[in-house]
């Protein structure tokens, strides 16, 4: 009989590939399993594109089983392969450290961390990895991994012609190191993670296989893509932030209200946790009434990342600028020193909009630059001191400037 939890997750689009389905659907069968899901330090919050798995292992809490959200301080310091054409660049241990406490910020909105049962565990794999010298390292499990396999793994093969380094070709074998022992410390036999990842995963099952003798399981979900099908992440530019203080709850909010029409339904069974009869009415409906679906996606989703109160909040800032007639008190704001004239590129970068002037400059030449309604396109205009100015960066994106 197939497990619950996986007629859920099929149902909704998360499973993309598994080590052992039959072999899993037993294990979750006989009782609460634990599961881990893993996710290195590269940037101080976790976004969009890192919450497919994140949610499929919200619902595997939901049906009373265990998740162990795992932060790689170690596999951090080595970067992963996967999808790159060039290395990471190396983080400092201030960088990383930073980086390590937003990713548990970001996780805790998603998972419910305590001393019960199948209350999550957050852990970090520099807590074992540390332990070992290069020496301890290559003795208790050299033997393990053979060149041969490790070069018949995607993430080296796309590599080899670039210059992958030998502290990249390293980082599966840490991953794998990290599977085995939270087998040993908390009996996690299954590993969730995103496509890209199952390369990286399947090593962990072969080490744990090799080691111990025993059987645990990879379920890898798709990626998730924008508009013009490329990867959602940092690297690719077009990041949505889980942390607000990176993504207002309000442009989360608005990322979610504004996709395609063709991704209702996809994001609705994975974003959210309304239920599939009322997803699959909501996905039939069609043209204006299309995008009351999206509004309740929007909604569904910045609840579960910001809470009721954000959620309505960025609800009622959309509808008093897109709708009118709505209170404008809470469409984002952010006070800043204004005493005299400012230019143009200096005003949009200290509002947060723009992280540089050279893409501010960018945006106002293209025409994509409003204050107060007015298109502003010329780079050298000058800002004029106000108790409270509206900016506006592209069709969707408002901010009203407060005067300190």
């Amino acid at each position: 009989m197939q497990n619950e939890l996986l007629k859920e997750l099929e149902a909704r689009g998360f499973i993309n590939q598994t080590s052992n389905m039959d072999g899993l659907n037993a294990a979750l069968n006989a009782g609460k399993i634990t599961a881990y899901l893993g996710s290195d330090p590269t940037a101080d919050s976790l976004h969009v594109g890192h919450l497919v798995p994140v949610m499929m292992m919200r619902w595997l809490q939901k049906y009373g089983h265990r998740p162990i959200a795992l932060v790689g301080g170690a596999t951090g310091r080595i970067g992963d392969p996967s999808g790159r054409d060039s290395g990471r660049p190396m983080m400092t241990e201030e960088v990383l450290a930073k980086n390590v406490a937003g990713l548990k910020k970001s996780f805790s909105k998603f998972l419910r961390f305590g001393e019960n049962d199948n209350d999550a565990l957050m852990v970090d794999n520099y807590d074992w990895m540390k332990q070992y010298s290069h020496l301890d390292f290559l003795r208790d499990f050299g033997t393990d991994f053979t060149v041969p396999r490790m070069l018949s793994m995607d993430s080296v093969k796309r590599r080899l012609d670039n210059g992958m380094t030998f502290l990249e070709f390293n980082y599966m074998t840490f991953q794998a190191v990290d599977f085995l022992t939270l087998y040993r410390e908390h009996n996690c036999v299954l590993q969730t993670c995103g496509a890209d990842q199952w390369g990286n995963a399947i090593m962990g099952i072969e080490l744990v296989r090799k080691k111990l003798g025993k059987e645990v399981f990879v379920l890898s979900t798709s990626l998730i893509t924008d508009a013009n099908g490329n990867k959602i992440g940092k690297s690719a530019g077009n990041a949505v932030w889980v942390n607000e203080d990176k993504t207002s709850p309000y442009e989360y909010y608005q990322y979610f209200r504004n996709i395609s029409d063709d991704l209702v339904e996809k994001f609705l069974k994975i974003f959210t946790e309304i239920p599939l009869d009322e997803i699959a009415r909501l996905s039939a409906l069609r043209g204006a009434e299309l995008n009351e679906a999206k509004k309740v996606l929007a909604f569904a989703a910045t609840e579960i990342a910001h809470g009721r109160e954000a959620a309505e909040k960025a609800a009622e800032a959309a509808a008093a600028l897109f709708g009118g007639g709505a209170d404008m008190s809470n469409v984002p704001s952010k006070e800043i020193e204004m005493v005299d004239e400012m230019p143009i590129l200096d005003f949009l970068v200290m509002t947060g909009l723009f992280p540089s002037k050279s893409e501010a400059r960018r945006m106002v030449e293209q025409g994509g630059v409003q204050i107060d309604g007015v298109k502003i396109t010329d780079i050298k205009y000058i800002v004029s001191p106000a108790d409270e100015l509206m900016v506006q960066k592209g069709k969707k994106t408002f901010l009203k400037v407060i005067k300190k």
